[in-house]
């Protein structure tokens, strides 16, 4: 709810023309005479109504609606003069407009793996406020922004720390549970399991995946996917045999409910699962699967799909080097976005190998 703290002419001008009335109108519904409002809008931030008109200007702002504030506010800022109607507790309207037009551009950067950009987007709006002076809209914002930041920190392999993903995540999870949205929090539950695997707690982060994959605030592809990543962790410990048939399952769901980019995902992981006990034909097939699935075309996608690729590729002697030229060229993509953490997992491969003497190592 907008509210203006004093009342001069240039607020007036800027009320009548949002509530889109002609000075005659606009006195008139005011009860004022029109020579009034023209000695208001001649005179602007140099004249203060009286008292009891000032209350009367309060009233008729408080009759717009959204739009008309949007309007009132816009007219104020494009005047110099936003700073007399402040909203009480926080941003104005036409400020939350350009956050979430802003939230989205970074969903769109961080698609893209542009870092920079997204980063710039989000933290010019994230300690713009105390989060006192926020209301609930506010609050939504500001924890989306957070959580945005995170998946940022997230996929540059900044996981831990003050000024981490895992911080972040949980800023964000405290805010949407204060909100009362089950399944923001949720959301942010699968966030920091996945940190908690990349960061090397895989017994903890399976039964993290494993208690989410049957959580009712999930919609059912993120179950789906806390089911596949149950695999996934399982298959890091060695447990091939174990991580299968849940990331077959998994594969079937999301053939189930059309997620062409997860049901390929998934086909990558089988066979990472495969070549990691020893079945390369089976890890072959699977990974020319996943490579033909096409739905993900984001580098970040291309670079996991690569690096899978070159993993089982240099499990065979007789493509071992067509294995270590796909690695090299996920490397450099990788490098070029920032994405430490794929760089990292590109050069263990890579010192694995070598410490084989040239011989893939499996489990």
């Amino acid at each position: 709810m907008a509210a203006v703290s004093e009342w001069t002419g240039a607020e007036a001008r800027a009320l009548r023309l949002a509530s889109r009335r002609s000075v005659r109108t606009f006195a008139g519904d005011l009860g004022v005479a029109v020579r009034t409002v023209t000695n208001w809008e001649r005179l602007g931030a140099g004249t203060r109504p009286r008292p009891d008109t000032q209350a009367i200007l309060d009233t008729a702002l408080g009759r717009l609606d959204q739009a008309g504030i949007f309007r009132f506010e816009a007219i104020l800022s494009r005047s110099g003069r936003a700073v007399a109607a402040e909203v009480q507790g926080g941003p104005r309207a036409w400020e939350y407009e350009t956050w979430a037009e802003d939230v989205e551009r970074a969903v769109v950067a961080a698609s893209r793996q542009d870092f920079v950009v997204a980063s710039d987007l989000l933290e010019r709006w994230r300690t713009r406020w105390p989060a006192r002076e926020l209301d609930e809209r506010g609050l939504y914002l500001f924890a989306r922004t957070t959580a945005l930041a995170g998946d940022l920190l997230r996929d540059r392999g900044v996981l831990l720390g003050p000024r981490s993903a895992v911080r972040s995540y949980a800023d964000a999870r405290s805010v949407f549970d204060q909100l009362g949205i089950p399944r923001r929090v949720a959301q942010l539950d699968l966030s920091l399991a996945v940190v908690a695997e990349m960061s090397g707690d895989l017994r903890g982060a399976a039964a993290r995946y494993d208690e989410l994959s049957r959580d009712d605030r999930l919609s059912g592809r993120d179950r789906l996917r806390a089911q596949l990543w149950v695999g996934t962790a399982l298959d890091k410990q060695g447990l091939h045999e174990a991580a299968m048939p849940l990331m077959a399952s998994a594969i079937r769901g999301f053939e189930g409910l059309d997620e062409p980019e997860d049901w390929g995902t998934a086909h990558q992981k089988l066979a990472l699962a495969h070549r990691g006990s020893g079945n390369l034909a089976e890890a072959g097939r699977l990974i020319s699967v996943a490579r033909s699935a096409g739905g993900g075309t984001s580098p970040l996608h291309r670079v996991r799909l690569a690096t899978a690729h070159g993993h089982v590729l240099l499990s065979d002697r007789a493509t071992a080097s067509e294995g270590l030229a796909v690695l090299g060229k996920a490397a450099a993509t990788a490098a070029t976005y920032g994405m430490s953490h794929q760089l990292r997992s590109i050069d263990g491969i890579r010192k694995d190998f070598e410490l084989g003497g040239g011989k893939a190592k499996f489990g």
